[in-house]
């Protein structure tokens, strides 16, 4: 089955969205200063790449703190397993890799854990921006820690104020 591919504009950068009637494979942040606007989606895109774009809009105007779209990340099994448990992570929570390697059942996978966390093909919507390092530190993320900083506080709810 053909992938098709979407483009939405999000407050921390461009999301490129793939995926099919077979669910969304890919949600990703690109670094690409050519794409400044929303790319439209037309009524021609699959529904479920509509529902993607829609849903994460939602999520950045903070009306939506759980997805409900049909998943079908590419990986390896242990990878599977390692995506499906950062679904278990509520909305506005934290975990450690030491805790998540737990929830899998494997404290000795760590370094495993954190490759599979690095390899989400799935930006946001399979959270592992929730995992954290065991001291609190926002240890790496490929969409870049700025951005991890600020999805964490976009889910905790707390708004910026201004002193004056």
């Amino acid at each position: 089955m053909n992938l098709e591919t979407i483009h939405y504009k999000t407050p921390i950068g461009i999301a490129e969205i793939i995926g099919n009637k077979d669910g969304i494979q890919s949600v990703s942040v690109i670094n690409n200063d050519l794409l400044t606007s929303l790319i439209a989606v037309s009524s021609n895109t699959s529904k479920t790449l509509q529902n993607c774009a829609i849903q994460l809009d939602e999520f950045f105007k903070g009306e939506r703190t759980k997805f409900d779209l049909k998943l079908n990340p590419q990986g390896t099994i242990f990878q599977q397993k390692v995506w499906k448990e950062l679904l278990e992570i509520p909305f506005g929570k934290t975990r450690s890799y030491l805790q998540q390697t737990k929830q899998i059942g494997d404290v000795k996978a760590i370094r495993a854990v954190a490759s599979a966390n690095g390899k989400n093909p799935i930006w946001i919507i399979i959270p592992c921006h929730r995992v954290i390092g065991s001291d609190g530190s926002l240890t790496g993320y490929a969409g870049g820690v700025w951005r991890k900083k600020w999805l964490l506080k976009h889910e905790s709810g707390c708004k910026q104020q201004t002193l004056f």
